[in-house]
């Protein structure tokens, strides 16, 4: 099945795709997801094991229907983690304001591969960058130099990890 309709088949059931990877072998092949809400807000995945049940059924009937049940697939369906990746470049507007950790191929701004910093949005100044703050300091980091991003979850916070109370 390719990753079109993957993408349509979790959509129509109200969720967006975080990863998508593929990985094992011929005769026992892998199919990993990491799925999230739209409207999710950080460090509170709505996602429950329900949904990743849910999906992970409408998946193998897709599969069964495109005529791929004779292969034995794993099939791993989650939630993306309180420390979400950022996968898409609309995720660093919807994510702005939010602590990031950002991973580069090379240092990053002339500083280090790995930087942790307030995330501003989208640069309106130059295109496909990111601007981010560190310190008092404004960088912008061009999203090619971006090998990874994902936000940083402060355990220490006032929010707490869902289904946990503060005390």
């Amino acid at each position: 099945m390719d990753a079109a309709k993957i993408e349509r088949t979790v959509e129509d059931l109200g969720f967006e795709i975080v990863t998508l990877e593929r990985g094992g072998g011929r005769s026992r092949p892998l199919l990993r997801l990491r799925i999230d809400l739209p409207d999710s807000k950080p460090g509170h995945s709505s996602v429950s094991v329900e949904d990743c049940a849910a999906v992970s059924r409408a998946l193998r009937e897709r599969f069964e229907a495109d005529g791929g049940a004779e292969q034995d697939w794993v099939l791993e369906v989650s939630s993306p983690g309180v420390e979400r990746p950022l996968t898409k470049v609309t995720d660093y507007d919807r994510f702005s304001g939010e602590t990031i950790r950002v991973r580069g191929y090379r240092p990053l701004a002339g500083r280090a591969k790995e930087l942790e910093g307030t995330l501003l949005g989208l640069s309106e100044a130059e295109a496909e960058t990111i601007a981010l703050q560190i310190d008092d300091e404004r960088i912008e980091i061009p999203l090619r130099a971006i090998a990874g991003a994902r936000l940083v979850y402060s355990w220490g916070s006032k929010r707490a990890p869902p289904g946990r109370r503060e005390t």
